[in-house]
């Protein structure tokens, strides 16, 4: 699992972006287009297997995304995020067949095995020469984490870091982000790696280290020993790192699952799943100011 995968979409945003793909050519043949025009998702050319609708993440499958390293037991925000789709699509839960696609492998070119792979992939344009991405499901944020020991540990606001020594990884958002929201007293420490960030916050180097909140998620539960994740908090200074479902080019399902997700969003389905895994169960309040 990568270390560091580059507000959700407005409603209208996704509906442009919708009609756009819904316009442009796509190299699927009548039969597929038919379908896909039709909305009979369920039952399109384009799936992989008729019948059932093939969905790959990554093993082991991490909290908070997962649940016990189990995808098909609905738990973890991109678990639920995956059936949720599967129901506005036309599918029911026991249609839903998972496999295993390294991260890495997914958005290499080539035929694929499943019908689209939910893993915490950010849409960049590099990967979308290879692969189609869906609209985004999930925007992440920029977190802090320290160490439970840190005196830091009970910051409830960004004010409360202005003293605090920040790590942060080269070419990333987070500076910036830390420059512009935190305003810290001193400037960030920057690290060729999260590895250096690590050995720095474990060592006393730094006070907190700051990156996108689904790293954050992973270090805090994989890689650091003591690690408590402070909060997270917005940026809009930079480029936003979105989450897309990955589909193979040209994909016939690709409408099909934007107007699933555009469903999602507009019925406040995934606003929900998104407090449930990702803030509530995941201990990541937002830091104001």
């Amino acid at each position: 699992m990568s270390l560091s995968r580059t507000s959700l979409a407005a409603l209208l945003g996704a509906v442009v972006v919708l009609t756009a793909a819904a316009c442009a050519p796509q190299p699927q043949s009548t039969a597929t287009a038919t379908a896909t025009a039709s909305g009979n998702c369920a039952t399109s050319p384009s799936l992989h297997r008729q019948g059932q609708l093939t969905v790959a993440t990554d093993s082991p499958a991490y909290t908070p995304w997962f649940d016990h390293n189990d995808p098909s037991n609905g738990k973890g925000f991109e678990s639920a995020v995956a059936y949720a789709v599967a129901d506005k699509l036309g599918f029911s839960r026991s249609q839903v067949k998972w496999v295993v696609e390294p991260f890495d492998n997914s958005y290499a070119p080539g035929p694929k095995n499943f019908d689209f792979d939910i893993n915490q992939i950010s849409s960049t344009p590099a990967r979308a020469k290879a692969v189609d991405f869906s609209t985004s499901y999930y925007t992440a944020n920029q977190a802090v984490l320290v160490l439970n020991k840190s005196k830091y540990a009970g910051a409830t606001s960004l004010a409360a870091l202005k003293d605090a020594k920040i790590g942060v990884q080269v070419a990333t958002t987070s500076y910036q982000a830390v420059l512009d929201e935190i305003k810290p007293g001193r400037q960030p420490s920057v690290f060729n790696t999260t590895n250096d960030e690590i050995n720095a916050l474990q060592n006393g180097q730094i006070d907190a280290l700051v990156t996108d909140l689904p790293t954050v998620f992973y270090l805090a539960g994989t890689q650091v020993h003591g690690g408590k994740i402070l909060g997270q908090f917005g940026y809009h200074g930079g480029t936003p790192e979105q989450f897309g479902l990955l589909l193979g080019k040209g994909s016939g399902l690709t409408p099909c699952v934007n107007r699933a997700l555009a469903a999602l969003k507009a019925d406040g389905t995934l606003d929900k799943i998104t407090s449930q895994w990702l803030s509530a169960s995941a201990n990541a309040p937002e830091l104001k100011p």
